[in-house]
């Protein structure tokens, strides 16, 4: 594949890989780290992949084994932090986040945000590969490195914990509103 090809074709999907990343490490720098040395990766070995296949693929199972990797080397070498400080510390999350991070926050529901943020990472990303970047079955099983029928599982999971975590939160937000919950199915 021409070299030029190659850079243009794959940083037209920085947006979506970062996009993936933040979901994955929750953090605004981890993600853009991330992204970066997942690029760094690609680039490298760029005379690795086949033109005609799936470039999308082919990065963001990059992006996901340089997750794992990144993660199993942070829990070799402990980080000493110290404890009165970061009780202490603000919240500044959404201070510094970019208009890409404010504009996918603000889209999404905060029940549905906060339901997908409170998934189990496997699930999370299972769900997010799927519903949100619309990989098939096979490819997110390629990405995540299990067999398919692991993925479709790990989705049906991830989709039902997040339905009885959105009724939950909205069975509690309809009683702190007074009005209890109605029964949502019509008549026809």
């Amino acid at each position: 594949m021409d070299p030029v090809a190659f850079e243009q074709d794959a940083l037209a999907l920085v947006d979506r890989l970062y996009a993936a990343a933040l979901r994955l490490t929750r953090n605004e720098a981890d993600a853009q780290d991330l992204v970066q040395d997942t690029y760094l990766k690609a680039f490298r070995s760029s005379g690795q992949f086949e033109a005609g296949t799936n470039l999308r693929g082919w990065l963001f199972t990059i992006l996901h084994n340089t997750f794992l990797n990144q993660r199993r080397d942070r829990g070799r070498s402990p980080i000493d932090a110290d404890s009165e400080v970061v009780e202490q510390a603000p919240d500044t999350r959404t201070a510094g986040a970019n208009p890409e991070e404010l504009l996918l926050r603000e889209t999404m529901d905060a029940d549905l945000q906060a339901a997908l943020d409170s998934l189990p990472p496997a699930y999370r990303e299972a769900v997010w590969l799927r519903d949100v970047e619309q990989f098939s079955y096979e490819e997110i099983a390629g990405i995540v490195g299990v067999p398919m029928g692991t993925v479709m599982s790990r989705i049906s999971r991830g989709r039902k914990a997040l339905y009885d975590d959105l009724v939950a939160r909205s069975g509690e937000y309809a009683r702190r509103a007074g009005a209890g919950v109605e029964n949502p199915t019509k008549r026809v």
